[in-house]
């Protein structure tokens, strides 16, 4: 069995970081989708794609891995560079400013 770790992204509907902290351990498919003749559906015989294990840190994933003999590769997560400027959009309405605000 192979399986990957990772440390999932962050979701492309918020800023926010909820469910990034965990790391995920996902098993790697072994057999390819059908296509349903009749609804158009794909679907698989491996149930194991189904399985996603959540480990509080990679070192939990990989001793779980280890332990049960399945062969994972760990996918190290990119990091975002804080490149946030003070301010940010609100700084656009301040009481305080001093220039004009003009588009």
């Amino acid at each position: 069995m192979r399986a990957r770790i990772y440390q999932p992204a962050r979701t492309a509907m918020s800023s926010g970081t909820a469910k990034t902290h965990l790391w995920v351990l996902e098993f790697a498919s072994t057999q390819a989708r059908e296509v349903d003749p009749l609804m158009g559906w794909t679907s698989s015989a491996d149930t194991q794609t189904q399985v996603k294990l959540q480990f509080a840190s990679k070192e939990e994933a990989l001793a779980y891995a280890s332990e049960h003999g399945i062969e994972a590769q760990v996918q190290e997560p990119n990091r975002r560079k804080p490149n946030i400027r003070p301010g940010g959009y609100g700084e656009n309405f301040a009481t305080a400013r001093r220039g004009v605000w003009t588009h």
